[in-house]
């Protein structure tokens, strides 16, 4: 394990997303988003008849093609990444690098990454994390001290996430009070399970059509360790299953229910589907297990439309 005084002036979380970042950028030179990676240089391909005045030498020797450099004016945008800290953003009970991610664990990595991405774009970043209300708030700013901020608040979620107390979520009454916070077309990134009562559905709806009222770009990345929460992919032998936000517990097999489960699950996932296809949201699956490249992706390509 690396001291954390020999790494400063990087935190153990920008070093880990510096590496998240860097291989996924590897990645895109290899794979048909290619395009990407130009942007993520801040460079754009150069277009025959432009002045030749911005554009980079160096970059040429060392590709054979010709780019021209991006300045703020141009690339310069605001996102806001929401992040949904309630108790069952903790599952699985499983938290660490060594071992396999919980949905908390992994969105404040893939949070870390993001952020890296927005700073080498120059463009500015914030940081709101929720559970039943807003807990914290960090207005989107460009300054390295106020990207430091966000990490060291992202690093002590991770710190001191097994002592949260039983928060249960109130992600509407939360978006309603972000949709009017943030300047108007910011770029909104949630992170969340979205786990809700199927009863608070229409306030959910309501609160992510306000935030689209106020212009903003929204990314819904829904956070869920597919196996179990959406496939129920359990043994068939009796489990002790317990809610974490309510401690209520249920012991069954869940063979029992699994077909009643699925069916439930499915709606649900397939009515927030709907709706942010209506409202012209992105909702993208983001599987625990799966890594990070799917919100790396989703998000250059939200920024390239963004910028067009």
């Amino acid at each position: 394990m690396i001291e954390r005084q020999k790494i400063e002036p990087f935190s153990k979380l920008e070093l880990l997303a510096k590496q998240v970042v860097e291989g996924f950028i590897t990645g895109l030179h290899k794979s048909p988003f290619h395009g990407f990676s130009v942007e993520f240089a801040e460079h754009r391909i150069y277009n025959s008849g432009e002045s030749t005045k911005h554009i980079d030498w160096k970059l040429f020797g060392k590709t054979d093609k010709l780019f021209i450099k991006r300045y703020e004016e141009e690339t310069n945008l605001r996102c806001q990444i929401i992040l949904d800290i309630s108790k069952s953003m903790l599952f699985p009970f499983n938290n660490g690098i060594e071992k396999p991610f919980n949905k908390l664990s992994f969105s404040v990595y893939a949070a870390a990454a993001l952020i890296l991405l927005l700073k080498n774009q120059r463009d500015a970043v914030g940081l709101t994390c929720f559970d039943s209300e807003i807990k914290k708030h960090l207005p989107a700013k460009m300054s390295p001290a106020h990207q430091k901020a966000i990490y060291h608040e992202l690093e002590t979620l991770l710190s001191s996430s097994t002592n949260f107390q039983n928060t249960s979520t109130e992600t509407a009454k939360v978006l309603d009070q972000i949709a009017e916070i943030l300047p108007n077309k910011s770029l909104v990134i949630i992170f969340s399970d979205l786990f809700e009562d199927k009863t608070h559905l229409e306030s959910l709806f309501a609160a992510l059509q306000h935030l689209k009222y106020k212009k903003h770009d929204v990314v819904v990345f829904h956070v869920t360790d597919k196996k179990q929460e959406l496939d129920f992919e359990f043994e068939n032998r009796p489990y002790q299953f317990i809610d974490i936000e309510t401690n209520e517990e249920i012991k069954l097999n869940p063979t029992q229910i699994r077909d009643e489960y699925l069916k439930q699950i499915n709606s649900y996932t397939e009515s927030l589907k709907l709706k942010c296809g209506q409202y012209k949201i992105d909702f993208v699956e983001a599987n625990i297990n799966e890594g990070f490249d799917v919100v790396l992706q989703t998000y250059l390509a939200k920024r390239s439309s963004m910028l067009k």
